[in-house]
């Protein structure tokens, strides 16, 4: 179990507190306004009415100790700034912070977040390459040019070895799982894996690896 202290209970904010609380994690949720905070106070561990702002105000919530905070305020940029600002002086070492934009982000990671989020952004992104090839299941950027994605294998991919398919020297791409029926999950699935039907791949590569091997597999 790790204790996690959610800060901004907007849609984000709300979901991530009540899912990560239904994983058996302890949760402490804060919002400046009361009404997120009885709609949310018995679905986490604590929900507070309190304003993140004020260094003070965190330190009596007696938040230092919790392993990760995230900071879902995004849309109140200085409110935002000034909660990281303190989060990092307060001394949570992993702070997770929702941003607006690309400024915003700067800022953010100039005072101490560990990880910026745009969760629209993010969303519009994957539904943009799920629509643009329906093999496409899910999209995540990994790193500059690079990306995770769950990909359905072609007809013409049933049947045959990860080896014979070489998409690491083809396409640069590697297999990093593979969601099968039975077992569930495999993970980092050997060259002699044979590819069936019901598989889905979990794809790690260059995005211009990635682009070819969904234009030449449509």
């Amino acid at each position: 179990m790790k204790q996690f202290v959610i800060i901004g209970l907007g849609n984000f904010g709300f979901y991530l507190a009540t899912s990560l609380y239904e994983k058996g994690h302890e949760v402490l949720a804060i919002d400046i306004n009361s009404k997120p905070i009885q709609e949310i106070k018995d679905s986490v561990s604590q929900a507070v009415v309190a304003d993140t702002t004020e260094k003070k105000t965190l330190e009596q919530l007696g938040i230092k100790d919790m392993d990760t905070a995230v900071i879902c305020i995004g849309s109140h940029m200085e409110a935002s700034i000034l909660t990281t600002l303190n989060i990092k002086d307060i001394g949570i070492k992993q702070i997770i912070a929702k941003a607006i934009s690309d400024p915003h982000s700067r800022i953010l990671y100039n005072i101490g977040a560990t990880e910026i989020i745009f969760p629209e952004k993010d969303m519009a992104v994957s539904l943009a390459e799920r629509l643009n090839n329906p093999n496409i299941l899910d999209y995540l950027p990994f790193l500059d040019d690079y990306s995770i994605i769950e990909w359905v294998p072609p007809n013409k991919f049933i049947g045959k070895t990860l080896q014979e398919l070489d998409l690491i020297n083809r396409y640069e791409t590697q297999v990093i799982a593979i969601k099968s029926l039975v077992p569930e999950q495999i993970l980092m699935p050997k060259a002699g894996f044979v590819i069936k039907d019901s598989d889905i791949l979990i794809l790690l590569g260059p995005n211009a690896g990635l682009d070819r091997l969904n234009e030449e597999n449509k």
